[in-house]
Order: structure tokens, then sequence, then C-alpha cells
């Protein structure tokens, strides 16, 4: 249960894309935000369906919530976004970091998007480091950590002023995952390793007691449950990749070699043209069906592909 003053939290897991939405809530005034919403997506066939995100609305009106916000912390590259859903249902308000811009700016050439609204224009709100902002009577402070792409933020909900000591919520995005399994891959358009391992140090720097809530999970080797809950003071301790003690220059080292390695994530393609437009589809085409664009990359310049 929430304390007086903290926020109330619900975690949703999709075990499809190993994503947690969380639906967050002001208990004294009941006005709420999601958070990282997702959208059911079948690649194989091109089905989307809203499920996961009809599941977060259910529990707001069984809690008697209303939904203010929906926030991103970036653009994802593993799932789609149901946030232009949640927006319809709710009247609720799309936000996403500035740094969206630079994503955008990255993906427009890349994917052809014409009708892409300029200047982050797709989202209502482009959030400031530092920028602060209210759920209800709660608190929020943005944080821009980059490094996992241009954009990535996370929303700390402040402790009440009359309990400045308290223990604060941050909602990390891909910035950093749970204590026992390490940090995001930063090899994305606009990542870089040097970038999150400050920005991480920055998350770091916060009061060991502050909870850190993921935005994925893996089960690291040897767990065998699900997790989304961590702290300050357990990725200082634990985390394999940035506790106290790893250098900048060794998580450098480790991060580049260990992301060259890895293969693209699955929904990669459907998910950044769709995400960095809000979750916003392409016009249907005169047939009255929407498509989204694969591009084509040979590996041999010789290849005919006429």
């Amino acid at each position: 249960m929430a304390g007086q003053g903290s926020p109330a939290i619900r975690a949703f897991f999709d075990e499809a894309t190993n994503t947690i939405s969380y639906l967050v809530w002001d208990p004294a005034t009941m006005r709420g935000a999601v958070i990282d919403p997702v959208l059911d997506w079948d690649n194989r066939s091109g089905e989307a369906d809203l499920k996961s995100a009809q599941a977060v609305l259910d529990a707001a009106q069984a809690e008697g919530v209303a939904v203010d916000w929906v926030l991103e912390t970036h653009v994802h590259a593993d799932h789609l976004t149901a946030s232009p859903w949640i927006k319809q249902q709710t009247g609720a308000r799309i936000g996403i970091g500035e740094g969206v811009k630079q994503v955008q700016t990255i993906f427009r050439p890349v994917f052809g998007l014409e009708d892409m609204l300029p200047e982050g224009g797709d989202f209502d709100h482009l959030f400031r480091d530092g920028e602060r902002f209210r759920i209800g009577t709660l608190d929020v402070e943005v944080m821009h950590l980059p490094g996992h792409t241009p954009a990535c933020v996370a929303y700390r909900i402040l402790p009440p002023q009359s309990e400045p000591d308290g223990v604060s919520d941050v909602f990390v995005g891909d910035t950093i995952f749970m204590h026992d399994y390490g940090t995001a891959r930063c090899d994305f358009p606009g990542g870089d390793a040097r970038t999150l391992y400050r920005s991480i140090r920055r998350l770091l720097a916060l009061p060991p007691e502050t909870r850190l809530w993921m935005c994925h999970d893996y089960k690291a080797p040897g767990r065998d449950a699900y997790a989304w809950e961590s702290t300050v003071a357990a990725q200082r301790a634990q985390n394999p990749h940035v506790q106290d003690g790893k250098t900048e220059e060794e998580f450098v080292a480790f991060r580049t070699q260990r992301d060259a390695k890895l293969s693209a994530p699955a929904l990669l393609l459907p998910s950044i043209q769709v995400n960095v437009r809000a979750g916003r589809f392409p016009k249907a085409e005169a047939n009255g069906v929407r498509y989204l664009k694969v591009p084509v990359t040979p590996k041999r310049p010789d290849a005919a592909l006429s």
C-alpha cells in the first residue's frame, strides 16, 4: 500500500516482449499515469491487439483512477506502444523526452516517414532534463539519461515536501536492468556506451534506498521468477556491469564487445517506425490497408534485387 504522499504502483508484465508497463497514481486525488504501455503485435501476421493495454485501463477503472498521462521512457525497439489508444480512451497526454527529435531525425530517412510531424509533434509534450510536472499532487522530476538511445528519460516521483528525506520511485526505462542482470545495449543509432555509463552513474548517485522500477526483465541466470523492482543500493553493490568499482573504461570495453555480438531485436523494424511517431501507424493506402516498411540491405553490392 502507498503511504501518505507516496504513489500507488501496479506493474503489468508482458512476457512476449519482456516488458513491464505501469499504472501509477496519486491516492490523494486518484489522478494517474500509464508508463510504457504495450500493443500486442504478431509480427508474423501483422495483427495488432489491445489485451495488454486493456488490462491496464481495466485496473485503472477498478481502482477509480483517472489517467492524465501516458509516459514513454524512450522510443522502444522491442515492442510497439499502445499510447495512442490509451489517449483515445482517456484523453491523456503522451509525453517523452525531447531527445526524441534526434531519434526522429535519424530514422525519418531510413523509413521514408514523410508524414511524421516536425519537432516531435506526434507527442503531446517533450520533457526537458530536470523538468517537473505533477500526477495529481505527486511531484515528478524528469531525468535525461541517454546512452541506450538519445531520447531515454527516467521519471522520478519525489517524496512529499513534508518528508524531504523520504524514498523516491524512479521509472528507469532501459537505462539499467535488474541488479543481478546488468545493462542495456548501446549499439542502436544514436546510442553510446560511454554516455550510458555516465547516465547510470548519475542515476546511482541518488539516495541508496531509492526504488528503481525496470522496463524489462529477462531473468538472470539462477533466478526463476521475473522481477522489476530494485534499489540504488542493490545496483551499486551487485550489478555485474556497473557496480561500484567498475570504471568507465571497463564498462565501455565490455559493452562494446558484447553489443557487437547481439542480433537485432525481433520487433525492431515495426517498433521504431511506429514508436517514433508516438505509436501512430502510417495512413491507410488506397486499398484501406496500413503498411509498415522493411528496408532492404543487400550484403553483396552486386546482388541482383531488381
